[in-house]
């Protein structure tokens, strides 16, 4: 028997790294099913299926389908956030070369996984929270500008100012990038980022 509060290994690996396992198993199933097919095609029974696990596992980490999705969301979030903003800290010229390399970085992430776009462009009406992840992602990326923009200028912005550009900024290439996943805008990932920076430091230097 088991005593309370004892915490058991099996084959050298803890209980504790056996759930992240199995949540990763998850994330990674319900990923695949959603970028294949959408998310109709993302059930707690075909997830666990695919993965292999019981329901018992999958309600370990989610209490339902729809914190499954966000979850997914989240990780594609950071994902594209943590590849935009390496690229642009490690690009050695201007402010314009900077934004084009960290969105050229995430565009050709989205370019190369057709999986990413389909996530991209699902309609988020029916999944709860997935709307307001979006949205909150929007923040995220002017918050960004505001921390950055200052450096890469290397000039004195007034802060309102600069939150109110940024957000300005980020609306209008979200614009475009939807634009561009829909196909109404035939451009490559280079073509797309130069655009969007170039549109954005005149923005911001205006």
């Amino acid at each position: 028997m088991t005593r309370p509060g004892v915490v058991r290994s099996y084959g050298g690996v803890s209980a504790e790294d056996r759930r992240a396992e199995r949540r990763t198993r998850l994330l990674t199933v319900g990923r695949q099913l959603w970028g294949e097919s959408g998310t109709a095609a993302v059930t707690v029974r075909g997830v666990c299926k695919a993965a292999g696990l019981t329901d018992r596992y999958f309600y370990e980490h989610f209490a339902h389908r729809d914190e499954l999705l966000v979850a997914i969301a989240d990780q594609l979030r950071d994902q594209l956030l943590t590849a935009m903003v390496q690229a642009g800290v490690a690009e050695a010229g201007g402010a314009a070369e900077k934004l084009q390399s960290g969105l050229q970085a995430l565009l050709d992430i989205v370019a190369g996984d057709p999986h990413i776009h389909r996530i991209a462009t699902s309609d988020p009406a029916g999944v709860a929270g997935l709307a307001e992840r979006r949205h909150a992602m929007l923040g995220i990326i002017a918050d960004l500008v505001v921390q950055y923009a200052p450096t890469a200028l290397d000039t004195e912005l007034d802060p309102e100012s600069l939150r109110r550009a940024a957000l300005f900024i980020t609306g209008g290439v979200n614009q475009l990038i939807e634009g561009w996943l829909e196909g109404s805008l035939p451009l490559s990932t280079a073509e797309l980022a130069a655009e969007c920076a170039r549109l954005s430091v005149r923005t911001l230097t205006e």
